[in-house]
């Protein structure tokens, strides 16, 4: 496993992934800066990190701003959100940031059923970012079967795999370094960024799960090598 990075910015931070993702990664010791459409939002959200998290280093910018900050950048964002906000970040974006998308192109983003997907002609969320960052920033796709409500809730034990899609394994590596510093959550290489159309659609599959049984359930891969990075 490769040193993690120390600081990462969460665009959408105000949303409930984002949000449980920023006070599972400020516990973790990571700074983190949250960005939304409006820098009031998100120096908002990062005081709301703090008083979940007291010792949290935590604040919070307009979202290009956010995006410029830090080497590692969460995009957090409903669907219907997402093409707007990766063009206005990418003006600020430079070579070798690294763009973790963890948006799902869901039917109810639209108004539709949280349990459909959308067609997306990149193929997905994340293809879609990758056409629209400049070049020489790459994306990598995670998150997508992370419950956030189990992410948020500080105090709920996580046990469950993230899959991690990406077209060079040393981003992933890098992406794996950072959210295995959350107790509970381990990383697996799925494979090319092109595996995200099934990696997000998986978000509407665990959602169905977790209605039909009242939980907050997670994806576990068996089998793998004690040893996976």
């Amino acid at each position: 496993m490769s040193v993690p990075d120390t600081s990462v910015s969460i665009i959408g931070a105000s949303g409930a992934l984002g949000f449980g993702l920023a006070v599972r990664l400020g516990a973790a010791g990571v700074e983190v800066t949250i960005g939304s459409r409006d820098a009031g939002r998100a120096r908002a959200a990062a005081q709301r990190v703090r008083a979940v998290v007291p010792a949290a280093t935590v604040d919070g910018l307009e979202n290009a701003a956010a995006a410029a900050a830090h080497e590692l950048v969460v995009l957090s964002v409903p669907f219907r959100s997402h093409h707007e906000t990766v063009t206005h970040i990418a003006a600020t974006m430079r070579l070798g940031q690294l763009l973790i998308d963890a948006t799902v192109p869901l039917a109810a983003s639209v108004g539709g059923r949280a349990t459909r997907m959308l067609g997306v002609w990149q193929g997905s969320a994340a293809q879609q970012a990758q056409e629209l960052v400049p070049d020489g920033v790459r994306v990598v796709a995670a998150l997508h079967t992370v419950s956030a409500a189990a992410l948020g809730s500080h105090g709920h034990a996580l046990d469950e795999d993230v899959l991690v899609v990406g077209d060079a394994r040393a981003d992933k590596l890098r992406v794996a370094a950072l959210l295995d510093r959350i107790d509970g959550l381990r990383c697996v290489d799925a494979g090319r960024l092109e595996m995200a159309r099934i990696t997000e659609s998986l978000t509407a599959l665990m959602i169905a799960v977790n209605v039909r049984h009242k939980t907050h359930a997670g994806i576990r891969i068996t089998g793998l090598p004690d040893t996976l990075w």
